[in-house]
């Protein structure tokens, strides 16, 4: 995988070829807690930049995720169906959400993990 970027909704972003995985960010699975229900986009769908495109459900909250990047989703995490810690257990990883065909992907609109670490300690 290509350098992981971040968006400040607490997403990441790994662009490798022509598609993009997302993610939520440690930060941000930490924040809910543990994860009890995941709803994902139906692939083909499309995604905007800025706007939510899944659902995530803890016993804290229930909490859109907002897309770091506009396209078409070529593929959902369906496992996180059934096994919602995943995102808990390995954002990075396993816990991936989403891949996408990203649309006029600019990665300068995005933090490198400096810069996002120093976004977090802002906040």
């Amino acid at each position: 995988m290509s350098e992981r970027l971040y968006y400040e909704e607490h997403t990441w972003v790994s662009v490798e070829d022509d598609k993009a995985t997302v993610g939520l960010t440690d930060y941000a699975q930490n924040e809910m807690g543990d994860i009890i229900y995941v709803e994902l986009p139906e692939v083909g769908s499309s995604v905007t930049e800025g706007q939510p495109f899944a659902t995530l459900e803890s016993a804290k909250a229930v909490q859109d995720v907002i897309a770091p990047l506009s396209g078409e989703v070529l593929q959902a995490n369906e496992e996180l169906l059934d096994v919602p810690e995943l995102i808990n257990e390995d954002p990075y990883g396993a816990g991936w959400l989403v891949m996408i065909a990203p649309e006029d992907f600019d990665p300068d609109k995005l933090m490198d993990e400096d810069e996002y670490n120093q976004f977090l300690s802002e906040q």
